[in-house]
């Protein structure tokens, strides 16, 4: 009677679920369609994807030739990975190091810059935006990597995000360190950096996609069509007169490709970052 009974109470909780499965189904769907439209609309010739045609065709070789015919697409991938790459290396760098010290060694004075820092995130990249190009023009750094990747080296953020999570670094492993006599930067290299490695593949996937989602800053100090990047590509095949949508698509899932492959990578450590995870 007991089994019984158990399996009748199993079978109400999931009959009272189902309407909780119908919706989860549901806004799954709606979230996956705009990747799915995409990836089949760059199958498509621009006359179907207006027309609202949803299911795969037959002329994404075609669309992919005349996106690597027209423009210069693999270079442009290269400089979009290159930026992106070298910006999220760096970042990574000196934001844990920041981090780092703002919270292992902090004092007063440490406490007070840590809220000058916090107060910098108020201000928009717009109300900066002029004085970094005038400042990079005037170094005649235009069209380099360094311009790309400059203002985004170092960010209140990041540097939040390192200190936050430093304060589940134990300390115990800091002073046995120090009684063993190790540097401090040997301390930061060798201990914390793998104690924290949730924290930096958390960082990595922020920082790389935002640095290779960049739009507005390397449209301002890249003039040079050789220096552009993938949003700068697909910003100028839809700002046309007449606009080849599935040769946009296809520039938009090239675009979309390697985000996606470091997120999915790095899905599990980009998670356990968030929540402040220390391994």
């Amino acid at each position: 009677m007991t089994e019984t009974k158990v399996k009748k109470n199993k079978s109400a909780i999931q009959r009272r679920l189902i309407p909780s499965y119908i919706f989860l189904i549901i806004v799954s769907f709606i979230s996956v369609f705009p990747l799915y439209w995409m990836i089949t609309a760059a199958t498509n010739t621009s006359l179907e994807v207006a027309q609202g045609k949803i299911w795969f065709g037959t002329h994404f070789l075609e669309n992919l030739n005349k996106l690597t015919s027209g423009y210069d697409l693999w270079g442009t991938m290269w400089n979009s990975f290159f930026y992106a790459a070298v910006q999220t290396i760096l970042c990574l760098f000196i934001c844990s190091l920041a981090g780092f010290g703002f919270e292992l060694y902090h004092d007063k004075a440490k406490d007070a810059l840590f809220g000058v820092l916090l107060l910098a995130m108020m201000v928009p990249q717009v109300a900066t935006m002029i004085p970094l190009f005038k400042m990079i023009s005037s170094m005649h750094m235009l069209n380099t990597v360094v311009a790309f990747i400059l203002p985004a080296i170092s960010t209140p953020f990041m540097i939040m995000m390192f200190r936050q999570n430093s304060r589940n670094f134990p300390v115990d492993i800091l002073e046995a360190a120090r009684m063993d006599g190790l540097s401090e930067f040997a301390i930061f290299f060798k201990m914390y950096v793998p104690v924290m490695k949730s924290t930096y593949a958390a960082a990595a996937v922020i920082t790389f996609m935002n640095a290779w989602n960049s739009y507005l800053w390397p449209k301002v100090v890249m003039n040079d069509t050789r220096a552009q990047t993938m949003p700068m590509l697909i910003a100028n095949i839809a700002g046309g007169y007449t606009i080849d949508y599935g040769l946009l698509m296809v520039g938009v899932l090239f675009c979309s490709i390697p985000t996606m492959v470091i997120f999915f990578v790095l899905q599990k450590q980009f998670a356990e970052g968030i929540t402040g995870a220390v391994k």
